[in-house]
């Protein structure tokens, strides 16, 4: 066996393994990436940050809320609990729930009684401050009112009700749902709604956990209108919009993969009339796909459904070195030698290979997980299907190619018409009349960078999800404060010194918020709370009015008692009450000290929270959407800076191959098409995002290769020229199927591909006019 055998062997055993070790983890868990967050880079200031962005969405990714109406309250709670025990049933939940929460004011009262001296609400604590609290008409109205309003205490110990109204202004989550026959409900103009609420088996995200979802859903439902046809179902949850993102992903798979691979196979049919060609491409381009996909996972852990969908676009170029390989061969005729057409071959294929590779690793070095695992992917897809080209092709198609020229007679006329007719003064006119025509959309031009391009939301899920927004009476929102501490104490004062401000913006701009601190407030203010009870209401002045209201002596014990503990009640201790189970999520576990998160509800977009957060130590202001946003355009802006450097390089490549003036001559294709096509974008309105800077990355790296392949074939190749074409139709055909995704950024992406490369192929022959032939 020879050494090109051999080096043969050793490449097929590694895409081998590459197969065995995708299939595996296949076969073990999808490895399919549905998590926005996941696509996003860090965007915060600190880890911390980041980590109580990634809690807060553990905390609200993991459930699936539903609400079950119905016109009669009793059949949309008989409805709902049947809805419930389906699911519970399914054992595609590890919690299903739809009794109200019970509240026991007793455990509640006795959590903070011990610390009552030092827990007093705002009013409380201006009167007193003021020295306008009237104690007696306040402790007569206590103990002779005919119904306790909110949450009751003992007046033993709580005489004057200042726990009774501490305990009123807790900050639980306020809602439009209220109690009905032990399930949460509300009733709007049509129907009454129950409340449903479920925790799946595993993340949300994870595609095993999705299909055991979704397939539990659907029966319940199926069941629920079954037994009450006119039963309405909402539900909203991050389960549900993955899947939605994973089958969409699927389809768009299907629909680029599939089309990119019969539209290559007609094409090759077309031109080489036999299956060994065909076979033998879809063989490299599958050693690509497989080793692109091994190497995602093998880097990433998990492969996002962003780069599957580009992924299958990909198949379109990975053929192109294949296609030049036959058409090379169909050229020979007769005299075809594989060892001698691949050496002659190899140079411009390898050219091809660097320009795209320099487009792709491009992408590969940005921070940003979406566009790098694309770009992992491209790059050591094409990489793989060209080395299968360069050591398998060889080997496995060595005999002579033949046809009789029928099948590239139209081909070989364009050529040789554009040979006729173009001079280089004639071309050099078209390309400055074509750019020139082009400068007011370049003016035209606008720029947007809303994350949002990333998100694909079925508008029946979005439907749904403001239909119970509304019902809960909840406006939502992403933002939130984190605040940052030495210790649990710190963090608590600056958390207080943040919600002083908040409470002037509630109403304005802000509907209300959840902080650590209105539960257990810094024992610096519980201090301060005892003090002012010590000056305002001592034990010498209280005694007589209790003697006075017929208390007994326990209750001026128990208030000297109280003034004289300074016992406080602290985070640590509070965390550990079933109280603090739903707010658990709020305090961030740190290395260096205690991170809080001041959770708002029904923020105005306009609202600065900046500002809020301003002159505050250890207070940030966090909008994840707002932070990557803003990272999308710091690298849009240096993707623009990069295109002129990446150009620079490609030329480079070029003149080393080619000389400066051929290279010059190869290179304007490309550079014409990049114009005209940020041209037609201005003038057709659509704005410039980041993904269509990395197209036109790919639009230079890529498009020059077709500018490449006819230099290299000469005008006596019409074969080869043939072989152009058809490697273009199958490029533009998988990303204008690209163009049509659901998801903007790759529709975006995909579109300015087509638009590019098509008029980068349209403008190749003119390197032969301006430059030479290699042959």
């Amino acid at each position: 066996m020879g050494s090109r055998q051999l080096v043969a062997l050793a490449w097929l055993t590694l895409v081998l393994v590459a197969a065995i070790y995708v299939g595996q983890r296949f076969a073990d868990a999808t490895p399919l990436e549905t998590d926005l967050l996941a696509l996003l880079p860090p965007t915060e200031k600190s880890d911390t940050a980041e980590a109580a962005v990634r809690a807060l969405s553990e905390q609200l990714g993991n459930r699936a809320l539903f609400f079950v109406g119905h016109a009669d309250p009793d059949q949309a709670r008989r409805a709902a609990r049947g809805f419930a025990a389906r699911l519970e049933a399914s054992g595609a939940f590890k919690r299903v729930t739809t009794a109200a929460p019970p509240v026991d004011q007793l455990a509640l009262s006795n959590t903070y009684l011990p610390h009552r001296a030092g827990l007093l609400a705002p009013g409380d604590r201006d009167a007193l401050s003021a020295s306008s609290f009237a104690a007696e008409t306040t402790l007569q109205r206590r103990l002779h009112q005919p119904f306790q309003t909110g949450i009751a205490t003992d007046p033993m110990y709580d005489p004057f009700g200042l726990l009774q109204r501490w305990l009123t202004q807790l900050p639980f989550v306020r809602t439009q749902l209220m109690p009905s026959d032990g399930m949460l409900t509300v009733r709007d103009a049509q129907a009454t709604w129950v409340f449903v609420m479920a925790e799946p088996i595993g993340s949300a995200f994870a595609a095993t956990t999705q299909a055991s979802v979704i397939a539990a859903v659907a029966n319940a439902e199926a069941a629920l209108r079954a037994e009450t046809a006119t039963a309405s179902l909402l539900r909203t949850g991050a389960v549900f919009y993955g899947d939605a993102a994973r089958r969409s992903a699927q389809r768009e798979v299907d629909m680029i993969g599939g089309g990119s691979l019969v539209g290559a196979l007609v094409m090759m049919w077309l031109l080489f009339r036999s299956l060994q060609p065909l076979a033998l491409s879809l063989v490299t381009v599958a050693c690509g796909i497989v080793c692109a996909t091994a190497a995602v996972l093998a880097t990433h852990d998990r492969i996002h459904l962003i780069t599957l969908v580009f992924g299958a676009s990909l198949i379109g170029e990975a053929v192109d070195y294949a296609i030049q390989f036959f058409a090379a061969r169909l050229d020979a005729g007769t005299s075809w030698q594989a060892e001698r057409g691949l050496t002659r071959l190899l140079p411009g294929l390898a050219v091809a290979l660097a320009t795209s590779l320099i487009g792709y690793g491009a992408l590969t070095l940005t921070p940003f997980p979406a566009i790098s695992q694309i770009g992992l992917f491209a790059f050591a897809g094409l990489a793989a299907a060209w080395l299968s080209v360069v050591l398998l092709l060889p080997l496995l198609a060595r005999a002579p190619g033949t046809h009789d020229g029928s099948d590239v007679r139209l081909p070989q006329r364009l050529l040789r018409a554009w040979q006729d007719h173009a001079t280089p003064g004639g071309v050099i006119a078209l390309v400055v009349a074509l750019v020139s025509a082009s400068i007011p959309g370049w003016l035209h031009l606008t720029t947007d960078d809303d994350v949002r391009q990333l998100v694909v939301r079925p508008a029946s899920l979005v439907e749904q999800e403001e239909g119970i927004r509304v019902l809960v009476g909840t406006p939502g929102g992403s933002r939130f404060f984190l605040v940052e501490g030495a210790d649990d104490e710190e963090a608590l004062r600056r958390e207080e010194a943040l919600t002083a401000r908040l409470r002037t913006r509630v109403g304005q701009g802000l509907a209300g918020y959840t902080a650590i601190s209105g539960f257990v407030p810094s024992a610096a203010t519980q201090a301060a709370g005892r003090a002012l009870l010590q000056r305002a209401l001592p034990a010498d002045k209280v005694a007589p009015l209790f003697d006075e209201a017929g208390l007994q002596n326990k209750a001026a014990e128990a208030w000297r008692d109280m003034l004289g503990s300074d016992a406080a009640l602290t985070l640590r201790e509070w965390l550990e009450t079933p109280l603090a189970q739903p707010f658990r999520s709020q305090v961030v576990p740190t290395t260096s000290g205690t991170a809080l998160i001041v959770i708002l509800s029904g923020d105005d977009a306009n609202l600065d929270l900046g500002s809020l957060a301003a002159d505050l130590p250890g207070v940030s202001a966090i909008d994840k959407a707002a932070s990557v946003s803003a990272l999308l355009a710091e690298y849009r802006r240096l993707a623009t800076l990069w295109l002129p450097f990446a150009g620079l390089i490609v030329f480079t490549v070029l003149a080393w191959r080619y000389g400066l003036c051929q290279g010059a001559a190869i290179l304007l294709p490309t550079l014409a098409a990049i114009g005209i096509g940020l041209g037609l974008y201005g003038a057709a309105g659509v704005s410039l995002t980041l993904f269509s800077l990395m197209a036109l990355m790919l639009v230079l790296g890529s498009g020059v290769n077709y500018a490449i392949f006819i230099v290299e074939a000469g005008v006596c190749a019409p074969a080869s020229f043939a072989g152009v074409l058809v490697s273009a139709t199958t490029t533009l055909l998988a990303f204008g199927l690209l163009g049509l995704s659901s998801m903007p950024a790759l529709h975006q992406f995909g579109l300015l591909l087509l638009v590019g490369i098509s008029i980068a192929v349209l403008f190749a022959p003119m390197a032969l006019t301006l430059g030479r032939a290699r042959r």
